[in-house]
């Protein structure tokens, strides 16, 4: 039985772009071929672990799971998400500035540590609108093969995929800096993952600190190939320029810091992805090339050689890619410098907004898309996804009907 593979990226409110690609697909693909698509495991990273832990959650529900993150992505606001903590602000500055480090990274049972912008109002929703409990029901009765979340060990560095699936967890060789733990997946999994440094606080899971899974891991390819996928749909909010006039135009603008920081974030949590996909194509490549010159058993001598577990070595991995076709950084300027936008955001949140939109060469603002979780932006978001996914409609339902899932 074949197993498709949905890979979240991450993007904090760029997310909603991944829910756009997702509603696409379980709708119009699937009206399409005539019948449901399957997605049987779910991975994802920073935002994209909330959106995959909430499509596990209803995965009993193929076509309302879509129209349930649409609902919650589009009906946000972002006074009631992105607060800054003043206490963590000062706290931060002061920690620069003291002569000796603090002796403990967080107060005694304390759950959260670091972070500028007060999670309470995220915390909120994640627990609110996602009943974690059903996703091991959905596990044990087999609408899913696993779901993945990957986090940042603070302590160490290390990336580790939370995986929560019905049976033992397979081998996990390989890369050092990362391992699995088969676990029960609950909100605090999900907050953990979309923990981006110095935005929002490190989370506490089970006495150690995580922080955001995509500084080390964002497009978690390799979760989905370790559990057994045929195929994967990785959907990236990341927009590629090609215009060489605007990149030229960038470089001779000196950038400010908050662009700066903006592209490490890029670079930090949308990057690498390329490399990934790569070295995929390249081994299938060697595969079938195998395949062609010595025969069927080609891969399955090449494993048994190599003493891969059966279901756990190398095979030919089709896939997907998809990602944004316009710049979401300046989406999000646009919109922040809009009238509508000043009243629906009055306030110092709204102020601090429509500063990062201005301030930066050729109106683009990659900080500010990370921020904007405004149900209008996240709209625009889940249109531009809906729109790219049907700009790949013939090659998506080629992969799902190649695999004859």
């Amino acid at each position: 039985m074949t197993k498709i593979a949905l890979v979240l990226a991450g993007g904090a409110a760029r997310g909603s772009y991944e829910v756009g690609v997702v509603d696409y697909i379980v709708n119009d693909v699937a009206r399409q071929l005539g019948r449901e698509v399957p997605l049987d495991i779910l991975c994802g990273t920073s935002v994209g672990a909330i959106n995959a832990c909430a499509l596990a959650a209803f995965a009993d529900e193929p076509r309302g799971r879509a129209r349930r993150l649409v609902e919650k992505w589009t009906n946000l606001r972002i006074a009631d998400l992105v607060r800054v903590d003043l206490m963590r602000v000062f706290g931060l500055v002061r920690n620069l500035f003291r002569a000796t480090p603090p002796t403990s990274i967080a107060e005694p049972g304390g759950a959260r540590r670091g972070g500028l912008v007060d999670p309470s109002g995220i915390e909120r929703l994640i627990v609110d609108s996602i009943p974690f409990e059903r996703i091991g029901e959905h596990l044990r009765s087999g609408l899913l093969s696993a779901v993945t979340v990957s986090a940042t060990h603070v302590g160490s560095g290390r990336t580790v995929v939370f995986v929560a699936r019905d049976g033992e967890l397979p081998r996990w060789t390989g890369d050092p800096t990362v391992s699995g733990r088969l676990t029960e997946l609950r909100a605090d999994h999900a907050l953990a993952s979309a923990a981006i440094p110095l935005l929002f606080p490190a989370v506490r899971i089970d006495g150690h600190f995580y922080c955001d899974g995509g500084l080390r891991q964002n497009v978690p390819l390799s979760p989905a190939r370790r559990l057994g996928a045929d195929g994967l749909i990785v959907v990236n909010p990341r927009y590629l320029p090609s215009d060489p006039v605007t990149v030229d135009e960038n470089e001779q603008a000196f950038p400010s810091p908050l662009f700066l920081l903006g592209k490490t974030l890029n670079a930090l949590l949308l990057d690498r992805l390329e490399s990934d996909i790569d070295r995929v194509n390249r081994i299938n490549a060697i595969l079938n090339a195998g395949t062609r010159r010595y025969g069927p058993h080609f891969v399955d001598e090449v494993n048994r050689e190599m003493g891969k577990p059966p279901g756990q070595g190398l095979k030919p991995l089709k896939t997907v890619l998809i990602r944004a076709s316009s710049d979401i950084g300046r989406l999000s300027a646009e919109l922040v410098r809009s009238p509508a936008f000043a009243r629906r955001a009055p306030g110092m949140i709204g102020r601090v907004m429509r500063q990062l939109a201005e301030g930066e060469p050729r109106r683009e603002a990659d900080l500010l898309s990370y921020l904007l979780f405004d149900g209008e932006f996240c709209a625009q978001l889940i249109d531009l996804g809906r729109s790219d996914a049907r700009a790949r409609h013939a090659e998506l339902c080629a992969f799902f009907e190649e695999l004859k899932a």
